[in-house]
């Protein structure tokens, strides 16, 4: 095994929250290291470059690494759960792929306890974490409209996305029911904006921008934290982290690009990887101080996996509306966020409001749900559905259960030899009853807009996107894997900032929550450098 220089911080994994936490430590000029287990992804290598940007979606972009098999992937058994998992590997991480909806989680999300006897209150609350959301929203260009009553007041960088026909009919729909609707929060730069060119509504958002207006970390975050010398290496897929005699973290084995292990020892070690890749770390590092993984003493480390049950409820119209141009996500409706028990379930969801789909998808989607027949009567059904199908999608908050769960399969195994994750996971009777209840009112929606035909996908299967839950942070040692700043509870140098952390899940996209725990993280390892392991 071959050693490298030691350094200070060793940051496994570049995406939204390890992006985050290199670019906040880098003013300590403390020597950081950022092992990526994918590579840079060039903006001329995204499908949006081509005319087979549909078709690349299922090939080298597809959003299930089991079914992108790229060389930094590693494969995932989820045989055992109706949702199936999408992440992407690479500068960047998920932000690569993600559709750049922007939502903070509600005040309400960290109080779920208190407020409805269910999960746990975090041991954060909005109010702290609201200067670092303010960071984020300014590092990764976000362009909304100030004023949503949906939350408390918070200011705009860039002007919202324009509404389009398609926003412009939901956002009528809901004026005459009464209900909630505001121009989301969003990822897409409408201006220039710190290097970055504006949306120019190419359409194809979620197989990588080429145009560089969706906001990924390798072209907010990554550029600054660079420049301020930190490192960033490249195809390093870390297999377990090493413990001392004392139990502290030592650092890390990894595989390098050519497949030859290496040691990298490190002072602290601040893990990035994601609801899934976190636990599968830890639980492969296991030693005879941590018989069953490492900062594991509280037996959670991969329980309470939280993904978000997604409905999507679709509409078919008579004339022409945006089709799939422009970005995916124009407006949001929370309408039905906050808990109501008369509704039969706790929490709530949010519906994110979206054009619809390009000429292939169309196809694809239309045969698959019996829409369009082969044969004759073919290209009659496909017209009826082409540029004229557009809907929402209902993203309900998942609660946490401890049988819901990431653990190594005996079995499977990635390109390095390196067990691979495990996924055991079954949707709540109140996620069910969320799911009914988003696609009744969806429908309701979709018919007051003029909707002549309404086709249904709940849970869907493919939507995966949000891995959270899996290491989660609070006060107790039993009941949580690290702190109230995302240090382990059990060893002094290890670090978590990416998903795994929350304690809840928020009926919202997570990913600007994520980055501004990352950001409160950092600043917390800054204030307390002197007495950082204590």
């Amino acid at each position: 095994m071959h050693m490298t220089t030691p350094v200070d911080v060793l940051i496994i994994g570049a995406g939204a929250s390890g992006a985050a936490v290199a670019w906040s430590l880098a003013d300590t000029r403390m020597r950081i290291l950022c092992l990526e287990q994918g590579d840079w992804v060039s903006s001329s290598d995204f499908p949006s470059n081509g005319r087979d940007w549909e078709a690349r979606q299922f090939g080298d972009f597809h959003m299930n690494p089991n079914r992108r098999a790229n060389p930094a992937d590693y494969p995932i058994n989820e045989d055992n759960s109706p949702i199936k998992v999408a992440n992407f590997n690479g500068v960047g991480g998920g932000t690569i792929l993600y559709a750049g909806h922007f939502p903070r989680m509600h005040p309400s999300d960290f109080r779920a306890r208190t407020l409805d006897g269910v999960a746990d209150d975090w041991p954060v609350d909005y109010a702290t974490l609201e200067p670092y959301f303010a960071v984020n929203d300014r590092m990764m260009g976000i362009s909304s409209l100030a004023g949503d009553p949906a939350y408390p007041p918070k200011p705009s960088v860039m002007p919202p996305l324009p509404l389009g026909k398609s926003g412009t009919r939901w956002a009528r729909a809901l004026n005459s029911l009464g209900w909630h609707w505001w121009p989301s929060d969003s990822a897409m730069a409408t201006q220039d904006y710190d290097g970055r060119a504006k949306c120019i509504n190419l359409g194809h958002c979620i197989g990588g921008c080429a145009q560089g207006a969706k906001a990924s970390t390798d072209i907010t975050y990554w550029p600054q934290a660079i420049r301020a010398r930190v490192e960033l290496r490249t195809r390093c897929r870390v297999r377990e982290i090493t413990t001392n005699e004392q139990g502290m973290a030592s650092g890390v084995i990894y595989y390098d690009r050519d497949g030859v292990e290496q040691f990298q020892a490190a002072e602290v070690v601040i893990l990035a990887c994601n609801g899934i890749g976190t636990p599968r770390i830890l639980l492969n590092s296991v030693s005879s101080r941590f018989p069953n993984g490492l900062a594991n003493s509280s037996g959670l480390v991969g329980r309470n996996l939280m993904f978000h049950p997604y409905a999507s409820i679709q509409g078919v119209f008579d004339e022409p509306v945006d089709g799939y141009r422009g970005p995916h996500i124009c407006i949001w409706s929370q309408q039905f966020y906050e808990t109501d028990r008369a509704r039969g379930f706790v929490r709530g969801y949010t519906y994110q409001f979206g054009r619809g789909r390009g000429p292939v998808l169309t196809a694809m989607s239309g045969m698959a749900a019996g829409r369009i027949p082969w044969g004759e009567g073919h290209h009659a059904a496909y017209r009826k559905l082409f540029n004229r199908t557009a809907g929402m999608l209902a993203i309900c908050e998942d609660l946490p259960e401890a049988h819901n769960t990431v653990t190594l399969d005996p079995v499977l195994k990635d390109s390095n030899g390196i067990p691979a994750p495990k996924i055991d996971y079954t949707l709540s009777e109140n996620s069910r009853r969320m799911l009914t209840h988003a696609v009744a009112r969806g429908t309701e929606i979709l018919r007051t807009a003029g909707a002549q035909d309404i086709i249904v996908e709940s849970p869907l299967a493919a939507a995966g996107w949000h891995l959270l839950g899996t290491a989660r942070m609070g006060t107790d040692p039993r009941r949580s894997v690290v702190n109230e700043w995302g240090r382990s509870h059990d060893v002094k140098n290890l670090f978590i900032v990416d998903g795994s952390i929350f304690v809840t899940s928020g009926g919202v996209n997570p990913t600007a929550t994520i980055q501004a725990l990352a950001l409160y993280v950092a600043d917390n390892i800054k204030q307390r450098l002197a007495n950082l392991f204590d």
